[in-house]
Order: C-alpha cells, then sequence, then structure tokens
C-alpha cells in the first residue's frame, strides 16, 4: 500500500468503459512524515477523498479489480482509505 496526499482530479472525456462512474484523482506519493517524495499515481477514488488529503492506495491490479468488483478492468491503483493520523515512535 502507499500513502499519497490528494493534489487534483484528472478528467478524460474518452476513457476505458471501466473507469465511466469512478472519479480519478492525481496524488503525490508521501512518507509517514508527510514528505512528498517526487513521484505521483492517478487513482481510482472509491471512498469520495477531496484535494490535500492523506489516502491510503492500493497499487496492484488484481485487488484494485477487487474493489472495483470488475475482474477484467484495466485498473492498478484505487484510493482505499482516507488517513486521519499516522502515529510513529
Amino acid at each position: 500500500m502507499i500513502l499519497g496526499r490528494v493534489k487534483g482530479e484528472v478528467v478524460a472525456t474518452i476513457k476505458h468503459p471501466a473507469y465511466a462512474s469512478w472519479r480519478m484523482l492525481l496524488l503525490d506519493r508521501i512518507t509517514p512524515d508527510g514528505e512528498e517524495l517526487g513521484g505521483y499515481l492517478v487513482a481510482i477514488d472509491a471512498v469520495d477523498a477531496g484535494v490535500g488529503q492523506t489516502v491510503l492506495v492500493i497499487d496492484e491490479g488484481n485487488s484494485a479489480r477487487q474493489v472495483v468488483s470488475d475482474p477484467r478492468a484495466p485498473i492498478r491503483s484505487v484510493i482505499i482509505g482516507i488517513v486521519d493520523e499516522i502515529t510513529q515512535e
């Protein structure tokens, strides 16, 4: 799983039918301390996340397809949670 921060929404007028009912969000990968790692990710939003929120992302095709209930969908990354707090020792 990956931690990310939502930076914006990706809008496409023409896309694969598997994406038709899903929002796509642009994320920056982050460390548990909130530091941006410099990479980005586009993920399907399954939890209604908003810009600026820290989210938990599945970045593995089979798990992502299970979340969207379509075993043939060409989907790799899905936001599965909004992070309220990260505690480290």
